[in-house]
């Protein structure tokens, strides 16, 4: 089942706020409102990422250098490394295990 997102229409509560998640069926109708509040919601387009396999000897080998780097505990290292290779979401990752915030 896929889950949709979610946003209210006009000032709502806590909950719907931000925005919500609703994990529905494909065949079932959007909702029309937040089942915590009652406001008016409606469903939007969210982004994805979309997973590819690199199979090139480099990044089995920055693949390779990254798990030692975190096998090791070495975070900033990794993080390092991710954020130079374009891999966000681990560098951000490592960067937190490091100590750092954001």
């Amino acid at each position: 089942m896929p889950i949709y997102e979610y946003r209210p229409t006009r000032t709502g509560c806590r909950f719907c706020n931000g925005g919500f998640d609703a994990l529905q069926k494909m065949s079932d109708p959007p909702l029309k409102a937040c089942p915590k509040c009652g406001a008016a919601v409606c469903r939007v387009f969210s982004r994805f990422a979309a997973c590819s396999a690199e199979t090139t000897d480099e990044a089995g080998a920055l693949n390779a250098k990254l798990r030692d780097y975190e096998k090791k505990g070495m975070w900033s290292h990794a993080a390092e490394l991710a954020d130079k290779s374009a891999l966000n979401e681990r560098a951000m990752d490592n960067y937190r295990k490091a100590g750092y915030n954001f």
